[in-house]
C-alpha cells in the first residue's frame, strides 16, 4: 500500500473512533516528514495528540518506511478551511479575505454547507442632519468567495 494512503487511512479509523475530532491538514514532505493538523468541536487536548500519534506510528513500521511524525492542533493564527470549523466559531469576531482582496470584519452568526453569515456593525452619517448612527446588518458570504478566513483574537 502506498504510504500516504496508509497514513490517511490510519489516521481516519483513529478519527471513527473520536467524532469530536476532525482533519485539518495532512503534509508528507517528500523527505517522509508527517504534520497532522487537528481540530475539534471543543478544541484538542495534548491527550488528543497523543492519541492520534499513537494510531498511525504503532501501526507504522520503521524498519520498512522511515518517517518523522508531528501532531498538532489547530492554532489561532490558522486560517478557518471547513464548515465544521466555522461552526465552531460561531460568536466570535472574524476577518475574511475575499478573492477580490477586499477583507471584511464581523460577527460570525450562522454557517452552513454553502455559506457563512457575518453580523457587520458600523457607524455611519445620518441621512439627514449632523452625527452618525449605528448600524447592524448581516452579510452572507458564499465559500467560494473566500480567500482566507481568521478568528481576531481579542484580550
Amino acid at each position: 500500500m502506498e504510504f500516504k494512503k496508509r497514513i490517511e487511512e490510519l489516521l481516519n479509523e483513529f478519527l471513527e473512533s473520536r467524532e469530536d475530532l476532525f482533519l485539518v491538514d495532512l503534509k508528507i514532505s517528500a523527505g517522509d516528514d508527517i504534520t497532522v493538523i487537528l481540530d475539534g468541536d471543543n478544541g484538542v487536548t495534548l491527550q488528543d495528540c497523543l492519541d492520534a500519534s499513537r494510531a498511525v506510528e504503532f501501526n507504522m513500521d520503521r524498519e520498512e518506511h522511515d518517517f518523522s511524525l508531528q501532531v498538532m492542533s489547530a492554532g489561532l493564527s490558522e486560517p478557518l478551511s471547513s464548515p465544521r470549523q466555522y461552526r465552531k466559531n460561531i460568536g466570535r469576531e472574524i476577518e475574511v479575505l475575499l478573492n477580490d482582496s477586499s477583507e471584511i470584519e464581523g460577527e460570525l452568526a450562522k454557517v452552513d454547507d454553502e455559506k457563512i453569515t457575518l453580523v457587520l456593525r458600523y457607524r455611519k452619517p445620518k441621512d439627514i442632519g449632523k452625527g452618525k448612527v449605528d448600524v447592524e446588518e448581516e452579510k452572507e458570504i458564499p465559500y467560494s468567495e473566500i480567500k482566507k478566513a481568521l478568528v481576531i483574537i481579542k484580550f
